[in-house]
């Protein structure tokens, strides 16, 4: 599936603050960027890092005032629907250095509090199938709603039944990690997305590797672009501001050219 991807920041800045951008599609074997353009106004030089687990990169800036962000890619992206059924759930000792820090809690995930009632509720599923249906649950008892509350924990979702697309994937991630199963959050652009807005997903780690998953169910998985990676919402934010600043505008917009 080819994309086509915009997405453009306006914020004012009342002073000079550092700024941490992550707009730019990452390179990864199921997603290929055809081309694509970063172009910021308002900072001084930016400066390239590369992101979480080496998947994507982050530009850091310095403003003031206006500051505007645009990103255009193309971007081919062939990955399958996820089959998350019979997927074999990997013995933790024989996982990779990088995937077992996503087996423990973190700031929105607090998969600790959440392991008897997943071992209650789930104990007698494995692997893929378990994820299915800790899916199937959220799908089925949670709200969407198109704009949450800000440092709302997964527990906290699990209590209201509503959330937007990070809570929907902190609760996914909190019950996966809670099930002795990495799990970890993804930035994402995805097409026939309604609102269009930035993505939250969840990649959990069976039989080998990382598979995507939407726990909202609003975009399908062959249609996702990923930008980074993280224990939670605090690593894949699209913008961090070291300082204070006002939004004035946010657009997002994927297309898909190949239809």
């Amino acid at each position: 599936m080819r994309l086509s991807i915009t997405a453009f920041l306006d914020y004012s800045l009342p002073r000079p603050a550092d700024l941490l951008i992550a707009l730019e599609v990452a390179q990864t074997p199921d997603q290929e960027l055809i081309e694509d353009l970063l172009t910021v106004g308002g900072t001084g030089p930016l400066t390239p890092i590369a992101a979480d687990d080496g998947l994507g990169r982050r530009t850091w800036a310095r403003g003031a005032g206006r500051v505007t962000a645009r990103y255009t890619a193309t971007v081919d992206v062939e990955r399958p629907a996820t089959l998350l059924a019979g997927l074999a759930a990997d013995d933790v000792k024989s996982l990779p250095a990088s995937v077992v820090s996503y087996l423990f809690p973190s700031r929105y995930c607090e998969s600790d509090r959440l392991e008897e009632a997943v071992l209650r509720d789930y104990g007698h599923l494995s692997g893929g199938d378990k994820i299915a249906a800790m899916v199937a649950w959220i799908r089925a008892h949670l709200t969407y709603e198109p704009s949450g509350k800000l440092g709302t924990t997964a527990i906290d979702t699990m209590i209201a039944r509503r959330g937007v697309c990070r809570d929907y994937s902190h609760l996914l991630i909190a019950m996966a990690r809670a099930a002795d199963i990495p799990a970890r959050m993804v930035g994402a652009y995805a097409w026939a997305l309604e609102p269009e807005d930035f993505h939250a997903v969840v990649e959990v780690w069976l039989d080998g590797g990382w598979r995507l998953v939407d726990p909202t169910g609003l975009a399908p998985e062959e249609g996702i672009a990923r930008i980074g990676v993280g224990r939670d919402a605090t690593d894949i934010s699209f913008l961090t501001i070291f300082g204070r600043a006002d939004l004035i505008e946010q657009r997002v917009s994927v297309t898909r050219l190949d239809a």
